[in-house]
């Protein structure tokens, strides 16, 4: 039987079908929030799986291992711990620097240069080869965290779903994020300090459009983690309070050498990873070497392997010698410089925490032992100095504030993690301006604000973008003349001169909008009334860095540029859409090679 080439539907399907395929059509808004529940269920899996190689790894490091060699030669295990290291650096070696080399370190850099450069693009292969080599590295004593290789993890995962769906650059970088923020949610149990994270340090942006996929992404994953890993705080504490006023300015002492400390650390970390790269030596035998370094410490002050949460958890509750958590602060800190400096793999996060707790702790023995009446157990300063070290190093005291709240469910003492907190981030700011993130992207030529490479534009000029065919108003124009240029020319800024052409202000459809609803005053009131006065100019010759910089606010719509001998003479302005694409057409300049190019283009970034 032959069957009709085109089958007649009738006439309600006609009218019925193309409406469906229109009502079942997802909106961009929508689909974005959809993917970023996908993204956070692959990110909350792909946690739990991780905290699974991790505990595997302990388990085949540090508990099988120890057993087998303790039947073997029941002397000989203690001896043995400063080689597991070794071991593990020359187990990921291979990993970092023959397969994935963005696993390398603490992970997060690599997704901020993802995200302002690639327009979020990641490799596939670098959620496994950081899952693997982390949780090596971890599992055999590297002094790193959890929270570098699930930002990076949970920031592939969502770059490979962006990709896969065709997203543009600006909704792949979304959904990195969205990445970001579910694995600090799932790995940590913190939902609000993961969106914190993802928005202050990944993204740089608190827009709407951005921030409710990312709240979404971070507690679809937190939902996953709770149901497969458990809800629980990462550390229990005791209920400290704050004792008196009086020691308000002891916690903020502490914030004061909090960003000391922050900064060491810092300095140490990076000097220790230039000591290994100028090392003559094939690359994947240093991280081996380096472990060989920390199993040396660790021999010493074996509270320095791994993580060091169950000594963490030790100081929190008041317990600890002064002397010996001085002395951990500086162990902690080569330890970590050994690890990560070497090449290995993991994250910064729960170091910080370490070194924080243990100056905390000591600070607060020595001032409770000096004023016992209005200090608090040693414990509540541990826990303070915890926050006050992460915020110093990261530059990021909301996410530090949020993630100590939420890690450890105490409310009682967020009025001295306040203090502490910012104060710690206003003095490593001043000390330098650059976090522990930003500096290794610096030492690259790469500058990030607000989720762009502003070294990109600073070797321009001004020139080179604004525009020099300006439509001016004077100053004697009433409303309705006004209207009317807004309409005939499509320009919302105009600059104001007077009438020798000398620039007097700048005015905005916004200053006019205030008045279209009073009646019999539109041919009464000038450009002169309602114009706003110049707050910022630009010379031709000056940077753009220093053009992108004035364009942070919102509400900045338009830069004029000015005769440096005359500066109310006016030769061009800048626009915030002139330096964005600009910005594009550099970007993709500097990622392309010389020659031909077949295949598809660095993205662009809107």
């Amino acid at each position: 039987m032959r069957l009709p080439k085109q089958i007649k539907l009738p006439v309600e399907a006609k009218w019925f079908l193309p409406w469906a395929r229109h009502w079942w059509r997802p909106s961009g808004t929508t689909a974005l929030i959809a993917l970023a529940v996908l993204v956070g269920l692959a990110t909350g899996l792909g946690a739990a799986g991780f905290t699974w190689l991790v505990e595997n790894a302990r388990e085949l490091f540090f508990g099988y291992s120890r057993e087998l060699l303790t039947q073997a030669v029941p002397f000989a295990w203690k001896y043995w711990i400063p080689i597991v290291p070794l071991i593990g650096g020359l187990l990921v070696g291979p990993i970092v620097y023959l397969y994935a080399r963005e696993a390398r370190g603490h992970g997060v850099p690599e997704v901020m240069v993802a995200v302002a450069r690639m327009g979020g693009i990641i490799r596939p292969r670098v959620a496994a080869a950081k899952a693997i080599a982390s949780a090596i590295c971890i599992g055999s004593g590297g002094s790193a965290g959890r929270e570098g290789p699930i930002v990076q993890i949970g920031s592939a995962l969502g770059s490979v779903i962006g990709q896969r769906f065709k997203m543009s650059a600006d909704l792949v970088k979304i959904l990195v994020g969205c990445g970001a923020a579910a694995g600090i949610s799932a790995v940590f149990n913190a939902p609000i300090a993961g969106v914190l994270f993802s928005l202050e340090v990944i993204l740089g942006d608190f827009a709407i459009g951005t921030f409710a996929p990312v709240i979404i992404s971070s507690v679809v994953a937190s939902v996953v983690s709770h149901a497969l890993l458990g809800n629980f705080p990462a550390f229990t504490v005791p209920s400290y309070t704050l004792v008196s006023a009086w020691e308000i300015p002891l916690y903020a002492i502490l914030g004061v050498v909090a960003a000391i400390v922050a900064r060491l650390f810092v300095v140490t970390l990076y000097k220790g990873e230039d000591i290994f790269e100028s090392l003559k030596i094939p690359g994947w035998i240093k991280p081996g070497i380096g472990g060989l370094m920390l199993g040396i410490l660790g021999f010493f002050f074996p509270q320095v392997f791994a993580d060091g949460y169950d000594t963490i958890s030790s100081v929190l509750h008041g317990n600890g010698i002064a002397w010996l958590l001085v002395v951990l602060v500086f162990a902690k800190i080569l330890a970590t410089t050994f690890t990560l400096g070497s090449g290995n793999s993991g994250g910064i996060f729960a170091p910080s925490l370490f070194i924080g707790t243990a100056l905390g702790g000591a600070f607060g023995n020595g001032v409770h032992s000096l004023f016992p009446n209005v200090t608090a157990q040693p414990g509540a300063y541990a826990l303070v100095g915890m926050g006050a070290v992460v915020a110093a190093a990261t530059h990021a005291p909301m996410t530090a504030l949020m993630i100590i709240f939420e890690m450890t469910r105490d409310y009682h003492i967020i009025l001295p993690l306040m203090v502490a907190c910012v104060i710690a981030t206003m003095i490593a700011m001043r000390l330098a301006p650059d976090s522990i993130y930003t500096l290794k992207l610096l030492r690259r030529g790469i500058v990030l604000r607000q989720g762009r490479d502003i070294n990109v534009l600073a070797r321009h000029s001004v020139s080179e973008v604004m525009r020099t065919d300006i439509r001016t108003i004077p100053v004697t124009l009433n409303i309705p003349q006004i209207l009317k240029e807004f309409e005939t020319t499509g320009q919302s800024d105009f600059m104001v001169v007077d009438q020798d052409g000398h620039l007097v202000g700048q005015l905005g459809f916004q200053e006019v909008r205030n008045l279209l609803t009073k009646t019999g005053i539109d041919v009464l009131v000038i450009t002169q009334d309602i114009m706003r006065p110049i707050r910022h100019a630009l010379y031709a010759d000056d940077k753009l860095t220093e053009a992108w910089d004035l364009f942070r606010p919102d509400e900045v719509g338009a830069v004029p540029v000015v005769d440096r001998a005359d500066p109310r003479k006016l030769v061009g302005i800048v626009t915030r859409g002139t330096i964005t694409r600009f910005y594009n057409r550099q970007l993709v300049e500097s990622l392309t090679p010389p020659g031909p190019q077949i295949g598809p283009q660095p993205p662009t970034i809107g």
